[in-house]
Parts: C-alpha cells; sequence; structure tokens
C-alpha cells in the first residue's frame, strides 16, 4: 500500500491519536455513508459500540466525546477544541445530537454510548455505529483504529484492503534494506527520495508548503502549551511544568562552560517535547508524530535544530519530516505505531527512531548512517509498555516523550560519529518490535490494567 509522508504527519486534537483522533474520523465516515445513501434524515436514533482497548481507557480519552462530535459531522483536523465541553454539556442534557449539524436526533448518553470489553478479532481498538430507522436497522459498520489516527472498516479489514490508495510511487519501498538500495542505486538521500514519491501525489511546491504548515501546527503547539500554567484535566491533577521550565530558561544567565551548555540543551529539548504532550493532554490541537501519545518527539528535536542551528532553513524543516516519515512508514508497514496493538514501542519508540533518522539527515548523514540512526533510537525503546495511569496520556507519557527526544539526538550522535556499518539492521529492530508487542500481555497495551496503571494507584 502507499502510504504518503501526510498520513503519518496528521493536525488533529488530543489526547489520542488512535481513542480520540480515529474514532472521530470513522464517525465522519459513518456519517458520510449515510449522506451518500441519502439516509440522513431518516435516522431517528445513533447506537454507539465502544469495544476492547476503546472501552478500557475510551473515558480518560475522550472516545466517547471525540465520536459523538464526529456524528454531529465535526473532523479532527478542523474542529475548534475550545467548543467540545459546551457541546457535550448541551447534548447531555437535551438528549438531541444534531447529526452531521443539521439532523436531530434523540440521543439518551447511558442508553445510546455503550462499552464493551471484550475486544473485537481484527484490531483491540473497535468501534460500532448502528443507525435506526422508526425502530428498523438502517446501517451499521464497525470501524478499527489501527493508530495514527488511520481506520479501516469492516469490509477493508475482511478483504484485506487496508488502504484503498494504489498511487504508483516512483521509489517504492518495504524494507529499509531496499530504501538503502534505491538510495545507492539512483545516488539519492533519503529525503530526496521520499519527495519524488510525494510528487506522485502532489507537485513539489505543495509538497514544501504542506510540510511547512505541519511544521507551523507543531510550533503552534509548543506555543500554545508554553502558554497555560495550572493542572491538566482528568483528576490525577497532574502539574503543567513546561511554562514554569521555559521562563527558567529564558531567565538563566549565560554561562558558556561545557557542562552548563549541556545541561541547557537537553532542558530545552525538554522544555519543547513537554510543552506538546501537555497540550495533547489537555485536548488541545497538535499533529500526530507519528500519534498523539508520542507527538512531542519529532517537533521537540527538531525544534531544537531550528532554534539553535545558526544555518537552518525551510529546506531542512522539509528534508527532516521526510526522512522521518520514511522511517514511520517501515515501522507502520512491518511492524504498528498503534500501542494497543504492541505497546509504547510502537509510539515512542517508532517516534524517537523518526526524530533520530531526521536528525541525521539534516545533519548531513549518509543514508546508512540515518539507517543507523533510527535503529538506535528504535532498538533502545523495545519492550516499552503501554500503561497509561487511569487511562489517561499523562503518567508517564508526559515525560516518556521528552526522555525519548533526549534520546533520538543521542542516537543521531553516535550514527554520525560511524560510518552507517552497524551489527543489527533497522529491518531486524523492527522485526523484533512485532514479535515483542504479540509476545506482551494485552494489560500492557493501552488497558490501564497492568503496570504503573495499577501499581501507582494507592487504594
Amino acid at each position: 500500500m502507499a502510504i504518503s509522508v501526510f498520513d503519518l504527519f496528521k493536525v488533529g486534537i488530543g489526547p489520542s491519536s488512535s481513542h480520540t483522533v480515529g474514532p472521530m474520523r470513522a464517525a465522519c465516515d459513518f456519517i458520510d455513508a449515510l449522506r451518500s445513501h441519502d439516509w440522513l434524515t431518516r435516522v431517528t436514533r445513533i447506537e454507539v459500540h465502544l469495544h476492547g482497548s476503546l472501552c478500557a481507557t475510551g473515558k480518560g480519552h475522550g472516545t466517547d466525546q471525540a465520536v459523538v462530535m464526529g456524528l454531529m459531522g465535526e473532523r479532527p483536523d478542523t474542529i475548534d477544541p475550545e467548543i467540545m465541553p459546551a457541546c457535550m454539556e448541551e447534548l447531555r442534557e437535551s438528549q438531541t445530537l444534531l447529526l452531521a449539524g443539521q439532523h436531530p436526533i434523540s440521543f439518551p448518553w447511558e442508553r445510546d454510548m455503550q462499552w464493551h470489553e471484550e475486544p473485537l478479532a481484527y484490531h483491540p481498538n473497535a468501534l460500532r455505529l448502528i443507525a435506526h430507522a422508526h425502530g428498523e436497522e438502517l446501517y451499521r459498520n464497525t470501524y478499527y483504529s489501527v493508530g495514527g489516527g488511520f481506520v479501516v472498516d469492516e469490509s477493508q479489514a475482511a478483504s484485506g484492503a487496508l488502504d484503498t490508495d494504489t498511487t504508483m510511487l516512483p521509489f517504492d519501498f518495504a524494507t529499509a534494506e531496499e530504501l538503502l538500495l534505491l538510495c545507492r542505486t539512483h545516488g539519492l538521500r533519503i529525503s530526496e527520495l521520499m519527495l519524488e514519491n510525494e510528487k506522485a501525489w502532489r507537485d513539489e511546491a505543495n509538497v514544501r508548503d504542506e510540510l511547512w504548515r505541519i511544521w507551523e501546527a507543531m510550533k503552534a503547539c509548543v506555543d500554545n502549551g508554553l502558554l497555560h500554567d495550572g493542572v491538566l484535566p482528568g483528576g490525577l491533577n497532574v502539574k503543567r511544568r513546561a511554562s514554569t521550565l521555559h521562563r527558567r530558561l529564558q531567565a538563566a544567565s549565560d554561562n558558556t562552560s561545557v557542562i552548563a551548555s549541556t545541561f541547557s540543551a537537553m532542558d530545552w529539548v525538554n522544555v519543547f517535547a513537554l510543552a506538546v504532550n501537555e497540550e495533547n493532554a489537555a485536548g488541545g490541537r497538535m499533529v500526530t508524530a507519528p500519534t498523539n501519545g508520542a507527538a512531542g518527539i519529532v517537533p521537540a528535536v527538531l525544534h531544537y535544530y531550528m532554534q539553535f542551528q545558526p544555518d537552518a532553513c525551510q529546506r531542512d524543516v522539509v528534508d527532516f519530516l521526510l526522512t522521518a516519515g520514511a522511517i514511520g512508514i517501515l515501522c507502520k508497514k512491518n511492524a504498528s505505531i498503534s500501542g494497543a496493538e504492541v505497546g509504547c514501542q510502537g509510539e515512542v519508540g517508532s517516534a524517537c527512531a523518526m526524530a533520530a533518522a531526521g536528525l541525521a539527515e539534516v545533519m548531513g548523514g549518509t543514508p546508512a548512517q540515518v539507517e543507523n540512526a533510527a535503529e538506535i533510537g528504535l532498538e533502545h525503546n523495545l519492550g516499552l509498555t503501554c500503561d497509561p495511569i487511569g487511562g489517561l496520556v499523562q503518567v508517564p507519557c508526559i515525560e516518556r516523550n521528552a526522555i525519548a527526544s533526549v534520546k533520538a539526538i543521542n542516537a543521531a550522535q553516535m550514527a554520525l560519529g560511524g560510518d552507517g556499518e552497524h551489527f543489527v539492521s533497522l529491518d531486524r529492530v523492527i522485526r523484533t518490535m512485532r514479535d515483542t508487542g504479540a509476545d506482551m500481555q494485552d494489560k500492557y497495551k493501552e488497558t490501564s490494567r497492568g503496570g504503573l496503571a495499577v501499581n501507582a494507584i494507592e487504594c
């Protein structure tokens, strides 16, 4: 299947790409199907069924609210997150849902929002929607939110046609080995090869403009995260730290010693990552990279490079994101970027590899060095579980992004210090991530039924 870099980097809202963005997209697809059959105004009732991981951590991730907003015609890339609390309050009071923003139907929340612990066979993140017309079933479909905001429906899952995009790419690759061979054969850097592939969908100017728009959205997320103090929603009373740390960094006197400069560099990377993930946890606007839970790593590393590299320019942003996208595509094709499927190694691990590769690319690394950077970044996140406390994308998720951002920079530095030759290939590490995820117990895969989620709670 053909995957674009813009499939991985999508503007959306927090706190979760698989539990918020994906379900909202699924609800929008459901509405589009009703509209295409001219059934929309016939609907008198909608049932929402959340299965598996969407049930286990759906309330903490706002899955139920995301689905309802999607049924009301809102989309994750255009919705104003500020309107959601008022919409939810009005819906619960009136018990009336404005389908597609135009057709009112009765929606008693406790009756029509149903939670099922048992997962469906295809994927842990399952959502079933059923439309009725005066007591008779009109239309139903089941959707699977497979990570990073990607959604497949029942027919796609059954047929194996998980992506209807059959675009022919000039340099199609399924493995890192194939990617490196293509680069050697055609004398291309990874970013150059990815640009040629992206031109199968849009012209070069549009690719560059859209990637810059993605970067502007990432920067805006950082800026918004630095504006807010206080406590994150959800009941854990987790304090926001990015703004306080940012003020300390700004106020600190210049210190040119090597040790002070090193600590300062780490602090800046930390503050950028914390800002993104605190904004995500608060339900703000952000960019999947490749998921919401790991959304702070790529922007933190790129933000640091752009702010402190004297000759950084717009071309670097494009090259960084294209290269990061290549690694994300490999992780998605050959393993998973879904925490509910393979644990947090699929989210933070993939994002760390992506950021390491992007940084190595703009620092002048060869394709082999870039692949090595990605391998180091992913290898040292293998086995990472997804065990969010209270089902919220807060602890350990926020700090985990900061740690992985620094790790990505270190991975790039180590790779650039060598010649690209290394013992374990990126393909083998991705395969190991897949196998480790298959062996991992379900309680460690975004269910909040194991690990920190149970050991950190005082009874």
